[in-house]
């Protein structure tokens, strides 16, 4: 299968993918499967925390369903760590010459960040039919991608950066649109009180997400 397969495969599980910083690896499992249990089994754990690569290998090693993502991706270092500590997909927040040349040689299916035609474009050329839209919200959101679809209609998205369980159905609207990524899925309170039954409610409310007619 190729890395464009691949990632499909992994983003197409539920129409949101969750974004979640982990600050404590003793919570990695249970909140992962509160989300799978809730319906999202694709979870990006980004590198944002010392925790990360710890939570991200507990993640895949014990979560039964899980993807187990790595997030915040911005060099070939952090990418063979991300694979090293159990990552099945990477995402950055956008590409550059060196992490693109690493993924390459990487059996980690990288979600690449774009934000102008220009970058949608590069990327393009590298072979990444799926880009991450990032950020949405301030780059220009619903509107922005419809622009994009006509010209570069070969290209797909997951927007993340401003979408809420308010906005998300109007992105899946969009024939460019494979899935969205959010952090509002396991909201920080929550997380801190190990509320584990309302982020399996909040994900199966994400999960149970349909485009507006």
């Amino acid at each position: 299968m190729d890395r464009n397969a691949a990632l499909e495969l992994i983003l197409t599980a539920a129409p949101v993918v969750p974004v979640l910083t982990i600050e404590d690896v003793t919570i990695a499992v249970e909140l992962a499967s509160a989300l799978v249990r809730g319906g999202l089994p694709a979870i990006e754990i980004t590198l944002r925390s010392a925790a990360a690569l710890d939570a991200i290998t507990a993640v895949a090693a014990e979560v039964e369903g899980a993807f187990a993502g790595a997030g915040t991706v911005l060099d070939a270092a952090q990418l063979e760590k991300a694979q090293r500590a159990g990552a099945i997909f990477a995402v950055s927040p956008g590409a550059s010459p060196g992490l693109l040349d690493a993924a390459a040689d990487s059996a980690v299916p990288l979600l690449p960040g774009a934000a102008t035609p220009s970058e949608v474009m590069a990327l393009s050329e590298r072979g990444y039919e799926i880009q991450k839209f990032f950020p949405a919200g301030p780059a220009g959101g619903i509107a922005y991608l419809k622009a994009l679809a006509a010209p570069l209609a070969a290209i797909r998205f997951c927007p993340t950066g401003g979408v809420s369980l308010q906005n998300a159905p109007e992105y899946l609207k969009l024939d460019n649109v494979l899935c969205v990524g959010g952090s509002w899925v396991a909201p920080q309170e929550a997380i801190a009180a190990r509320d584990w039954r309302r982020i399996e409610g909040l994900a199966r409310q994400a999960a149970n997400l349909k485009p507006v007619p």
